[in-house]
């Protein structure tokens, strides 16, 4: 499992400060690092960036739908050791013949340049696409007091970075609120931590995005607010797919939500009709985009790509 304070940069590392930490200095010396970086591994590092972005339509710049995989849906797997994160565009390829891959953090080995490095050729060589890196560990994007806001955002740096230096576009993280905080409140915290974060993940192209994991994530209404009050095009929603519920009504979350997602996460967990019905809301709002299988275990897998392909 990674450590929190390993970084590809030096200076991301250290200390929670205030906004001015991210200097004009600081700024050029990790544009510095990176064209170096570019040189020495022949290939530019191209920011990702977004056009004809509106509040009222989706965020995504994609063309056309496709279907990723995200790493958890064989997080068994690799915790027994069956294969390494370096195997991912391989196993994503070869056994579910799918175009892109959704990394989780905790998953990676030491990501030192050498490791990254091959983890790019591995991706060129299956012909995938590296899409987004889930970030769990990290800390909450609406901790309740201003230290451990700032550390939410230092913490993310390093992913940041790694998710620039491989490729991907957006790196995805949790927003809980502590148990039985004030929602207003959480609104608050959460709009300090993801205007500072972002003012990190800006100069890289990274777009950030919240997946509806529990608590205030899980209020469409309160995530709607939240994107609003940030008011920054690289901010967004991805939303979770998940069981019908009394506590959580997937229809009405995506549809408050989907005009901000920068990526949906597909489980089986929905009905074929729900899912069918769901595809739909998605491809009616304007919404291109990736669609990444987090079902359990290969034949979930399989099955979710077959429902995806037949209402895609």
């Amino acid at each position: 499992m990674m450590k929190k304070q390993i970084s590809i940069l030096p200076e991301c590392t250290g200390q929670a400060g205030s906004s001015a930490d991210v200097t004009p200095e600081y700024r050029k010396s990790r544009r510095d690092f990176i064209q170096k970086s570019a040189l020495l591994t022949g290939a530019a590092i191209m920011p990702f960036t977004l056009s004809g972005f509106s509040k009222l339509k989706n965020t995504s710049t994609m063309k056309k739908d496709d279907i990723s995989l995200a790493q958890w849906a064989l997080v068994d797997e690799i915790k027994s050791g069956k294969w390494k994160n370096l195997d991912f565009p391989r196993i994503a390829r070869e056994v579910f013949d799918l175009n892109g891959i959704e990394f989780v953090n905790t998953l990676f080995e030491v990501p030192h340049v050498n490791y990254l490095n091959q983890l790019k050729q591995n991706a060129n060589d299956h012909g995938v696409d590296m899409v987004l890196i889930m970030v769990d560990d990290e800390g909450d994007g609406a901790e309740s007091t201003a230290e451990l806001r700032k550390q939410f955002a230092v913490n993310h740096r390093k992913w940041i970075d790694i998710a620039h230096y491989l490729g991907c576009g957006t790196i995805r993280t949790n927003c809980r609120a502590p148990k039985d905080a004030d929602p207003k409140e959480a609104l608050k915290w959460a709009t300090e931590s993801y205007q500072k974060l972002l003012e990190y993940a800006k100069p890289a192209g990274i777009k950030v995005c919240i997946e509806n994991h529990g608590g205030v994530s899980n209020d469409p209404d309160w995530m709607v607010d939240l994107i609003k009050k940030v008011d920054d095009p690289e901010f967004g929603s991805y939303p979770d797919w998940r069981s019908p519920s009394d506590e959580f009504d997937n229809i009405d979350y995506l549809k408050k939500t989907i005009p901000y997602a920068f990526g949906q996460s597909y489980r089986n967990q929905p009905t074929e009709e729900q899912s069918a019905q769901m595809i739909k809301i998605s491809q009616d709002s304007g919404y291109k985009g990736w669609y990444g299988i987090e079902s359990s275990g290969r034949d979930a897998i399989h099955e979710g790509i077959k429902i995806l392909k037949k209402y895609l």
